[in-house]
């Protein structure tokens, strides 16, 4: 692993009220870390700044020397009356035809690539723009609500899918996710934010920390029960091995 973007105390406001403080964070390769957080909690803006699209009133931003980050939008609005097909669309980005094929055959929607944009459902529009994502060959990813329109089965798949992109590619991926219960399941590393960095750490050890519980209740720490978790390990608080087992165990939140 290596890091790809780090972040030092990095804080910033607007009309002088404070939306992010005293951010430190880093983001490496073949790791997906998953932000989490209320509504209004910085979250956007936290990612504006690893896109480069804003700059921190203090703090640093570091990312590697030519850094290619592929970005998928919360949701993306097309007029219905464009008339644009799957294949096309995606070739707006300067690709070639067989690599936009490629590409959507890698996502499970080559079967897309001569439907009409305006026609494709939101899951297939999610696996589209994932595709979309995916064609300037990223080292990093940054998913903003990659499930978002996206029946459970659905989800499932497309975290599936997301997993398999990051050992595929060995990029490094930033996912935020409202969908704790399924998300953790796919995570290495969890941010809670709520204008500052509440708690962070392995899966396990975000659900079961007090930070992460007084925001969200321990009802989402149980429905993070969906997720069983075969290890032969346990964690510290940190989320940091501690000791082996001789069998795998399973454990209602992870």
């Amino acid at each position: 692993m290596s890091t790809l973007i780090r972040l030092d105390d990095v804080d910033l406001s607007r009309d002088s009220q404070p939306i992010l403080q005293h951010i430190s964070l880093e983001l490496a390769s073949r790791r997906i870390t998953t932000l989490i957080g209320p509504n209004g909690a910085g979250k956007t803006t936290l990612v504006k700044l690893v896109l480069g699209l804003i700059a921190p009133d203090s703090g640093s931003i570091q990312r590697q020397a030519g850094l290619r980050i592929g970005y998928m939008p919360q949701k993306l609005v097309i007029s219905h009356s464009m008339p644009i097909s799957v294949r096309r669309f995606l070739a707006l980005t300067g690709c070639s035809a067989a690599k936009v094929d490629e590409t959507l055959r890698e996502v499970n929607a080559y079967n897309l690539r001569n439907k009409q944009f305006s026609s494709i459902s939101g899951g297939e529009l999610q696996r589209i723009l994932l595709a979309r994502a995916l064609l300037t060959d990223p080292q990093m990813l940054v998913l903003d609500e990659p499930v978002q329109g996206v029946d459970i089965n659905g989800q499932i798949e497309l975290y599936e899918l997301i997993a398999q992109i990051r050992d595929r590619h060995g990029c490094g991926i930033l996912m935020v996710s409202h969908d704790l219960h399924v998300v953790m399941a796919k995570s290495d590393d969890v941010i809670c934010l709520n204008h500052h960095i509440c708690c962070h750490g392995h899966p396990e050890s975000v659900s079961k920390a007090p930070e992460y519980l007084a925001l969200f209740g321990a009802s989402h720490a149980s429905a993070i029960a969906l997720y069983q978790h075969h290890h032969d390990h346990q964690h510290d608080l940190h989320g940091d091995v501690i000791n082996e087992h001789t069998h795998g165990q399973q454990h209602g939140a992870n």
